[in-house]
């Protein structure tokens, strides 16, 4: 019976939305406790220091590009969700292609929780870093969504070529 359910149309499709929700509930609620229980400006070491837990702000994109034109950022932010949304409810009833949906399930979980961010906030939260020697590393400070967005867009090029 188990087996049946998971190989059904409905529940093939349904999978990948839930991934997307699950990116963003999650997403949304590590910013909750990191703007709840962080510093903004002061580290908190978990595994050994191999991460940081580091509250921060971002008013841009990655690496705050277009942090002093936070209103096209959320334009551009916006447009992308909805293009990325659209693109994602065209492949979902499309038969085949389960990375193609998988890597916009990802992208579009990441693409929702940030855009929420800039539009009821004007900022991303981020709240993690790597706790690495090389400064360039250590100061790039992430949220899941971020991971999500990457890892989705890799996804998303490489079921191109497959």
């Amino acid at each position: 019976m188990a087996n049946a359910l998971r190989n059904s149309k409905p529940f093939q499709m349904s999978r990948y939305p839930a991934i997307s929700i699950g990116i963003a509930a999650l997403d949304a609620r590590l910013k909750d406790r990191a703007e709840n229980d962080l510093t903004i400006g002061k580290d908190r070491p978990v595994a050994g220091g191999k991460l940081l837990l580091t509250r921060y702000h971002n008013h841009g994109a990655a690496l705050n590009l277009g942090q002093h034109t936070p209103k096209i950022m959320q334009g551009i932010s916006v447009v992308f969700t909805i293009l990325i949304a659209v693109v994602f409810v065209l492949t979902l009833g499309k038969k085949g292609n389960h990375l193609l949906k998988l890597g916009l399930s990802l992208l579009l979980g990441g693409a929702f929780s940030n855009t929420y961010d800039r539009l009821s906030k004007g900022y991303v939260v981020d709240y993690f870093r790597i706790g690495a020697r090389n400064p360039k590393i250590r100061r790039v400070i992430f949220n899941i969504s971020d991971f999500a967005i990457m890892i989705g867009a890799l996804l998303t090029v490489i079921s191109q070529n497959a």
